[in-house]
């Protein structure tokens, strides 16, 4: 599996176990930290994707962006995922699954931040 596969994996089990665990979120939330965190979510995969496609000739400005954006967007459903916790929406196993999570996306993401 190469570097770029690894990355896309573990975003997106990111982004599954992030659905997964909002679906008992409270209903008053629905529009509010459910919708956020998703967004933000789904947003890492779907920039880091965009990025990755765009990477070579004259895009590479273009690339790092995306990079950036992705790796903004992992720090949001960061924060998302402690309030998530503090609110007491999910418990701490799954919010020390979440941070394992992104820890790991950050690091990979942060280093191919730092190579472009």
């Amino acid at each position: 599996m190469t570097f770029h596969d690894e990355l896309k994996l573990n975003m997106h089990q990111y982004v599954r176990f992030v659905y997964k665990f909002t679906k008992n979120f409270p209903k008053d939330e629905l529009y509010g930290v459910v919708t956020q965190i998703r967004r933000a979510t789904l947003s890492i995969i779907l920039n880091y994707i965009e990025g990755y496609a765009r990477r070579k000739g004259s895009h590479c400005k273009v690339y790092k962006n995306f990079m950036e954006i992705s790796y903004g967007s992992l720090k949001e459903s960061k924060y998302l995922l402690f309030f998530s916790f503090e609110e007491n929406y999910i418990s701490e196993e799954e919010y020390n699954k979440g941070i394992i999570l992104t820890d790991k996306i950050g690091k990979m993401l942060w280093g191919t931040i730092s190579k472009s």
